[in-house]
């Protein structure tokens, strides 16, 4: 029995479960978002954070790594894990995962993949979209019992060039409107 999953977010740099394998590559048809609040890990209930979710775009491609996780114990405990970690993302889906961009052929098929639907009755943390600004704030001025947001921030960058994907224009432009906000933070407290 193998089982593969899709990390996109902290996953990609903290996967907190046994795996066989990583291979790194993406979904097609997905792009990456900030649009899920976080108030377990990130953020609190009374100011969430912003995490990722993914949401369909034709066209689009949602680069990240894929795990390999191979017999019932492994699995189970990697499920287990999940279920806790991804408690708030509300919707799997079973994708197809590919590693040249060239090819029409999926290299995996059936990737499990948690994803944070904008169905508010199902996803009471959804946050959706907001001007670049807004997610920039809320993302410096968050912080949970895993950390600071920003640092989910600077972290899925940081994973996101070591894997080579340097066209997230997304978390790219969020992660430098986060970095001119503190930056201006420390000039006025060093004033």
């Amino acid at each position: 029995m193998v089982l593969w999953l899709f990390g996109y977010g902290s996953l990609i740099w903290k996967a907190g479960f046994h795996h066989d394998d990583r291979v790194v590559g993406f979904i097609k048809d997905y792009r990456r978002v900030f649009y899920q609040g976080s108030t377990d890990h990130r953020g609190i209930p009374e100011y969430p954070g912003r995490t990722v979710t993914i949401e369909p775009l034709h066209g689009d491609v949602c680069w990240g790594v894929a795990y390999k996780v191979s017999g019932e114990e492994d699995e189970k405990a990697a499920l287990e894990h999940l279920e806790v970690r991804e408690k708030q993302y509300d919707v799997k889906a079973y994708l197809d995962f590919f590693t040249d961009p060239t090819s029409t052929t999926p290299t995996i098929t059936g990737v499990m993949v948690y994803i944070a639907s904008p169905d508010k009755k199902l996803n009471e943390n959804y946050l959706g979209p907001a001007s670049l600004e807004e997610m920039a704030n809320q993302i410096v001025k968050a912080k949970g019992p895993s950390g600071p947001n920003r640092d989910y921030l600077f972290h899925l960058e940081e994973a996101l060039l070591q894997l080579g994907c340097k066209n997230d224009k997304h978390v790219k432009d969020l992660a430098n409107e986060v970095g001119r906000i503190i930056s201006g933070q420390e000039v006025i407290a060093s004033s």
